[in-house]
């Protein structure tokens, strides 16, 4: 990698974690797509997500609070009913398109109830091809599951050397790499037990970076935040989560690192950025990163909620994704309030 590319993808990171924008996740895989249609008896139709993505990406405005777009390979393929490439209506929107490339989770072999990710054989190829269409930075995720004997030390290290190898092929063909470690909400562990894996996972992780001599500079992490379980009876104040999940990235996350956005992982959308907004109101100004977010279903349920597939619903379905970007731009810079009222 020259230099020239390393200013270029340095540029995109810092872009890509403008003050107060974040990150909109609308890179779905068809089959999760569908079934979230079903809940609304949406057809489950590419033509379907195709309009639904549409919706989303010529909402009037959202670039005031979006920097980035994740994509799923299905959208960069098709054209809005303009008959205009979804890449060029970021693009002239203001707002930098990006695409999820890894290809899902199996189950990890000799690992009961522990995945792998796939997609690195031809990624290499995928890539240059992403790079040629306009597309800028890319998104690959490793999960673990927490649970008795488990993540092991095998299955963090396969997944973060992944993300790692990822990685190191993004930069090579010119796309920011969004690396994605996400430790899963499902299960009734404490708080404590989050932090723990959450802090051996990303130590893993950017060991494995390292050793990959992927540039740090040029990178955007996207974490869970330290959380209880969903099934924990010991469930946490904001604050307290908001206090472990910094403390476990100071002990983890270099400095070099551009920014840290957070993945929302099935958290109620309210609960999502009033987090966020906790940590930007206490820590903002004492972090060697800025913090944003990386939503989807946090954002985009309520939007789905209302749209209902119906053509007629699309302006008032647009207005509700800029209300929800709003809310979470002001959570980045640590102005979130629930009350709608004090949102104008």
């Amino acid at each position: 990698m020259n230099n020239t590319m390393e200013v270029i993808l340095i540029n995109t990171a810092h872009a890509l974690m403008a003050d107060g924008k974040g990150l909109l996740a609308m890179d779905e895989s068809s089959p999760t797509c569908n079934k979230r249609f079903a809940i609304y008896d949406i057809p489950q139709t590419p033509e379907k997500r195709r309009d639904y993505r549409e919706l989303l990406v010529t909402a009037p405005g959202l670039a005031e609070y979006i920097s980035g777009a994740i994509l799923y390979e299905e959208t960069v393929r098709q054209l809005t009913s303009k008959g205009e490439q979804f890449v060029d209506v970021l693009e002239k929107a203001g707002i930098i398109p990006g695409i999820k490339v890894d290809t899902g989770t199996v189950d990890l072999v000799n690992f009961p109830g522990e995945k792998i990710t796939e997609g690195l054989d031809g990624l290499r190829a995928r890539l240059i091809d992403f790079a040629s269409s306009g597309l800028r930075f890319a998104k690959w995720r490793g999960v673990f599951s927490i649970g008795e004997g488990i993540p092991t030390d095998e299955c963090i290290e396969a997944n973060t050397q992944s993300l790692a190898r990822y990685a190191a092929l993004c930069q090579q063909a010119g796309l920011v790499p969004i690396v994605e470690p996400e430790v899963l909400m499902e299960g009734n562990h404490s708080l404590d037990e989050c932090s723990e894996v959450t802090e051996r996972v990303l130590k893993s992780l950017f060991y494995q970076l390292y050793k990959q001599r992927v540039l740090l500079e040029a990178l955007i992490l996207k974490p869970n935040m330290v959380l209880p379980g969903l099934d924990c009876t010991d469930q946490k104040s904001v604050v307290e989560t908001a206090d472990a999940t910094i403390e476990c990235l100071k002990r983890c996350v270099p400095a070099a690192v551009p920014g840290v956005a957070f993945l929302s992982g099935g958290q109620n959308g309210e609960l999502a950025s009033e987090r966020l907004n906790q940590m930007n109101f206490k820590y903002d100004s004492k972090l060697p990163w800025p913090l944003t977010f990386s939503f989807s279903r946090a954002i985009q349920l309520p939007v789905l909620e209302y749209w209902k597939g119906i053509p007629e619903n699309t302006s008032e379905a647009q207005n509700i994704l800029l209300y929800k970007a709003k809310c979470n731009s002001l959570a980045r810079k640590g102005q979130y309030a629930m009350d709608p009222a004090t949102i104008e």
